[in-house]
């Protein structure tokens, strides 16, 4: 995950508005899957048509995945003529999926203006999860994630994240082998969400409104370096469940490793957890990923534990995964599974995220939008062990 400041420069000044590149979107044209109630009704009203004209095109767009108006046939067909020079197509394909020797599916998703990104598909049991990404590269500068390699180049608009949802769908729907149905979400994918925020919390509408995609927020998660100003905005504004990237147990630390803390300090950032309006029966998850011999000492454990006191909280611990000109370390099975235990023994909920598809590049850190299956370097990660993956 990654996401501000200036473009291609991570260490810029964190959250600056940069001149980024612009999405070549057609200005007096609406894209299908931005649609929601209301957006159709100045355009639907100048071609002389009811209100009620914009249920039907919501219902062909997401209850159907239908975008081209020629298609919508119970519409009339002046109507759907017209329609055609208000919508534009859909600016974006997948140009390459990626296979992993553990079912993980990396999607390189082709935007306008030559930019990509990438979407990830877990298999877990019952469970298929999709990684979504929400900006082209990433400002955030955390050392741990390869997509912060990239720098910023652009925000995605509100299409392109549901387009990601839309294109996976797609290719669910097309597997033989007939792989089940999309249940969860994770914002967890390049570029960092809260950075996005104005194009999120529309996407996030259109994800779970009945007019929509109708996926529960129960089964969305949207993760978070820990821009402040916009975590209790996000749950002000919508029912997802919010995960939080902490990295490390103190300041100095942590502005080490993620630049984002000179911006908002962990302690502004752990008293905005325990201030948020987070229902009874939820939780926020704080992911941690550990580094050999940085972060993943018995007394980082332990002032982890004295950290998250007063905050309904559980803790994802995450294997860090390598990737081509990172300096850190990976912290081992054993070292990692006594980290857990201490936070367990002292009452925190602690649990293992195990690496997907690690050897796409498919995993979590891992996704910097390469080209094509060649690109990826082979690296030195151990064997997933399978089992229920918690976000």
């Amino acid at each position: 995950m990654s996401g501000s400041g200036e473009e291609g420069s991570p260490g810029g000044t964190l959250l600056a508005a940069p001149a980024l590149a612009e999405r070549g979107t057609e200005p007096s044209r609406l894209a299908p899957l931005a649609l929601r109630p209301g957006l159709l009704a100045a355009p639907l009203a100048a071609l002389g048509e009811r209100p009620f004209r914009e249920r039907q095109i919501l219902s062909w767009v997401y209850g159907r995945d239908v975008l081209d108006p020629a298609d919508m046939s119970d519409l009339p067909l002046g109507l759907r003529t017209a329609l055609g020079g208000v919508l534009a197509p859909l600016d974006m394909r997948i140009g390459h999926v990626s296979r992993s020797a553990d079912g993980t599916r990396k999607l390189l998703v082709e935007l306008s203006g030559g930019h990509r990104v990438e979407s990830v598909l877990i298999p877990d049991g019952d469970r298929l999860t999709l990684c979504i990404s929400t900006q082209v590269g990433c400002a955030m500068g955390c050392t741990f994630c390869a997509t912060a390699t990239l720098g910023l180049k652009r925000h995605l608009g509100v299409e392109e994240i549901v387009g990601q949802v839309v294109l996976a769908r797609r290719e669910v729907a097309a597997d033989p082998l007939g792989a089940g149905h999309l249940t969860n979400l994770v914002f967890m994918g390049m570029g960092e969400p809260l950075h996005n925020i104005e194009a999120l919390l529309p996407a996030l509408e259109i994800l779970t409104q009945q007019w929509g995609l109708v996926i529960s927020p129960r089964r969305i998660t949207v993760s978070t370096v820990g821009v402040v100003p916009q975590m209790k905005r996000l749950l002000e504004e919508t029912h997802v469940r919010l995960a939080v990237s902490l990295g490390a147990t103190t300041e100095e630390e942590r502005r080490a490793i993620m630049p984002v803390t000179r911006r908002w300090s962990l302690a502004e950032l752990l008293e905005t957890c325990r201030t948020l309006p987070i229902k009874r029966r939820d939780r926020i998850t704080f992911e941690y990923t550990l580094l050999a011999g940085h972060n993943d000492s018995d007394e980082a454990a332990r002032r982890l534990v004295r950290l998250l006191g007063g905050i309904r909280a559980k803790v994802n611990l995450i294997f860090w995964n390598p990737f081509p000109g990172a300096e850190h370390q990976r912290t081992s099975r054993e070292r990692i599974q006594r980290f857990q235990q201490i936070l367990l023994d002292h009452g925190v909920n602690a649990t293992i995220r195990e690496s997907r598809g690690p050897d796409i590049q498919a995993a979590c850190g891992q996704l910097a939008a390469a080209a094509d299956s060649e690109e990826f370097t082979a690296l030195d990660v151990p064997g997933t062990v399978l089992g229920r993956t918690e976000y």
